[in-house]
């Protein structure tokens, strides 16, 4: 029998998985298909790193790593959701949630003393951050808008905000002494073994990082964030927010860059609030109260202080935020800053967000205003700063006449900035880091003083040969030209370029249009096509290939989530991802508070459809081919009826969008004439569905406008959850009709 992996994720995707996964079951088991769900939820994932510790009945298989090994074999065929990339903050929540399930787990050490503690915290550190994607991903990524998706967003364009010339809006980087600037890269000339070297300013050696194993034709790089450099950055552009009348904001990813940016969260927490650290900063600290932590975290901590310091921190944060400039906000109600919480605010989210709302964030107010989009390493703040500077020039786009911009992406095998958590350090001393190789001899040397942040980070040749020949494949398949966004005057990109150059000289290139440009470069030649309506490929690395899936999905769809993701596995299976998970924490508190949920699967039927051609083309099962070119028209036609989840309570949701696609899906098949006795089988069912399609509605209707309970945010209880997202008993009884069907 076939197979497919569903996962089993976090928020707003998990609760849709509940409404969604019976159907997909039942109609994947008329192509005798099997789809098994594997766990990688946050939650999940914490339970499997304490398993061993844990009492028996307690105990969860590590599903990350199953499905890691799984990717790179053959047969993998893995549906992926979006997940919590956890940020410190939310890692505590998940741990006290389960907890108060029972789960005997520690607490999160936030300085680790004994081994228990240390241990603790090595654990969770896996477990923090973006860990799930760079395991499963042993292959690079395509990502594009489908063409029925594109074409609905032509006919029914979402709201652009209109653009003035004379915005206020700009984008404010280093340019000098952060990671771009001090960047080295090499090229290893055989497998090797590095290591990562603190030498002191007294000759002292500490090793950071022992073993990095690595291949001939791997590309290394090392740099290094001044502290020192960053401090008087961001003073200067807090004080040109307030000069400016502007909104200041910070954006980073914390979640991704999960020690790094963290580091440079908490120093503008600092620099924001200087005098609160110069009078409190020791009893803070004491407290384990880390500004890198944010200041939601700082002010939730409070009471754990002397009542009087207490009340005089509360007091200098108030003085602090009369004082500086206006802060971009999260939740203006809330009075929830762009500083409170690391993972709020998340640079591929809300950058682009600020593009399509006229350049505008909400300001403390709850109006919108201008804003001073403060990204502290100037590696690909330049491409931002070209849009907006284009807006400005040119108005808004319009959705109804710009070309697409899919994407192929280098991120296999860990590749590039994403793959240097391991290896990414706060500098305790001055001195200086060196990166050696089996000898001894270093490769690269970095200069560093103490709270510097020094990064390594990897990229393997047989997945950069393998990005090159993708992006090769999907300009002849497409007929689009393709850029690789690559900088000559980057020391890692030169390495790349060199690649690219050489691999392309061995490629079936002719009649294709395949250009190097740097990423402002490329930028400006992307959007004057977009604005004629052209298509263009952006072939990237890891970093930029998040940034662009969002920023040109946002200004195309409206949301990132519509893109097709697909990532041809190197060893010939596939992994289907199903969109962004940035807004799932709104949805899910809708969802609790009203019984609604917004959330879109579209990237859910999209990332599917794939799965289901993949298992047709490897497995030989036609059937399959069958169901996918059904549940894509079915698809198409849940657009053009316009039977996504809506905005407002009283209107179809998540849960009635998943049952108008049974319906379109049942009624495709039931037509379709290549597989009689599946027309057959689904006939009856298609009529069914659409003699009960008011019944249906109403069941699912009724429900809303209550408290929703689920038993959890992090784990709900299921079944719970399978009632909240199953409410309508003649949808149900449908959908165990297919599962008899054939």
């Amino acid at each position: 029998m076939s197979r497919i992996i569903y996962t089993h994720t976090d928020e707003a995707p998990m609760l849709a998985t509940a409404s969604f996964l019976p159907i997909l079951e039942a109609f994947a088991g008329t192509a005798g298909i099997e789809v098994e769900t594997r766990d990688i939820s946050l939650a999940g994932r914490i339970v499997a790193a304490f398993s061993d510790l844990l009492p028996e009945e307690q105990r969860e298989a590590d599903a990350l790593a199953e499905l890691g090994k799984l990717a790179t074999s053959p047969d993998a065929n893995i549906i992926k959701l979006p997940n919590i990339s956890a940020s410190v903050p939310q890692l505590k929540a998940a741990i006290a949630e389960l907890q108060g399930q029972g789960i005997d787990l520690p607490d999160y050490p936030d300085s680790p003393a004994t081994d228990a503690e240390k241990d603790a915290r090595s654990r969770y550190d896996a477990v923090k951050g973006s860990a799930v994607n760079p395991v499963l991903r042993e292959g690079n990524s395509d990502r594009r808008a489908p063409q029925a998706v594109k074409n609905f967003a032509k006919t029914h364009p979402h709201r652009m905000g209109a653009w003035s010339a004379d915005s206020g809006t700009s984008v404010a980087t280093m340019g000098a002494d952060d990671f771009r600037a001090n960047e080295q890269s090499v090229v290893l000339e055989k497998d090797d073994v590095l290591s990562i070297v603190h030498v002191g300013a007294d000759g002292s050696e500490t090793v950071l990082k022992e073993r990095i194993p690595v291949l001939a034709g791997e590309i290394v790089d090392s740099t290094v964030m001044s502290a020192k450099a960053l401090d008087a950055f961001l003073a200067q552009q807090i004080a040109a927010a307030k000069e400016q009348g502007v909104l200041f904001s910070l954006h980073l990813k914390a979640t991704m860059m999960k020690v790094s940016d963290p580091i440079l969260f908490g120093r503008a927490v600092r620099a924001f609030f200087p005098e609160v650290f110069a009078q409190y900063g020791e009893q803070l600290e004491a407290a384990g109260l880390s500004p890198n932590n944010g200041l939601g975290g700082i002010l939730s901590g409070l009471d754990a202080l002397d009542a009087d310091v207490a009340a005089g921190v509360r007091e200098a944060i108030q003085k602090g935020l009369a004082d500086g400039p206006a802060l971009a906000m999260v939740n203006s109600d809330k009075g929830i800053t762009n500083l409170h919480v690391p993972s709020d605010v998340i640079i591929d989210a809300s950058m682009p967000a600020m593009i399509r709302t006229s350049g505008h964030m909400w300001g403390p107010d709850g109006e919108e205003a201008d804003t001073l989009a403060v990204i502290p390493d100037s590696s690909y703040a330049g491409v931002y700063d070209v849009v907006i500077e284009d807006c400005k020039a040119g108005g808004a786009f319009d959705p109804t006449t710009m070309g697409t911009v899919p994407n192929v992406g280098l991120m296999a095998q860990k590749a590039e900035e994403y793959g240097s958590h391991d290896k990414t350090f706060e500098v305790a001393a001055d001195g200086r880091i060196e990166v050696r190789d089996g000898s001894g001899i270093a490769l690269m040397t970095q200069e560093v003083e103490a709270g510097d942040v020094f990064r390594a980070c990897q990229a393997k040749d047989a997945p950069i040969r393998d990005w090159i020949q993708l992006a090769v494949r999907r300009s002849r398949e497409s007929g689009m030209p393709a850029v690789f966004w690559l900088d000559e005057s980057r020391a890692h990109d030169r390495n790349l370029i060199a690649k690219v150059e050489a691999q392309l000289e061995q490629e079936d290139t002719e009649g294709l249009d395949l250009r190097i440009l740097s990423p402002i470069e490329a930028t400006k030649h992307t959007l004057e096509r977009v604005r004629r309506g052209e298509d263009t490929i952006s072939v990237t690395g890891n970093v930029l290939r998040d940034y662009l899936t969002d920023l040109f999905p946002i200004m195309e769809l409206g949301t990132s989530a519509k893109m097709l993701s697909v990532v041809p596995l190197m060893n010939g299976g596939g992994l289907f991802e199903t969109g962004a998970g940035g807004s799932a924490p709104k949805h899910v508190q809708q969802l609790v508070e009203e019984d609604y949920l917004r959330w879109d699967s579209l990237g859910e039927f999209l990332a599917l459809a794939e799965s289901l051609r993949h298992l047709a083309r490897t497995e030989s099962n036609d059937r399959a081919r069958v169901i996918a070119d059904a549940l894509d028209r079915a698809t198409e036609t849940l657009l053009n009826n316009d039977k996504s989840p809506q905005r407002k309570l009283g209107t179809i949701d998540n849960r009635g969008s998943h049952f108008y696609l049974a319906l379109y899906w049942a009624q495709e098949l039931a037509q379709q004439t290549e597989d009689a006795q599946l027309a057959e089988a689904f006939a009856p069912i298609a009529q069914e569905f659409g003699e009960k399609e008011e019944q249906i509605a109403s069941e699912l209707l009724a429900v809303q406008g209550k408290p929703a309970d689920i038993g959890g945010y992090y784990r709900p209880d299921a079944e719970k959850t399978a009632k909240v997202m199953r409410p309508s008993a003649t949808l149900n009884a449908i959908i165990d009709e297919i599962s008899s069907a054939l």
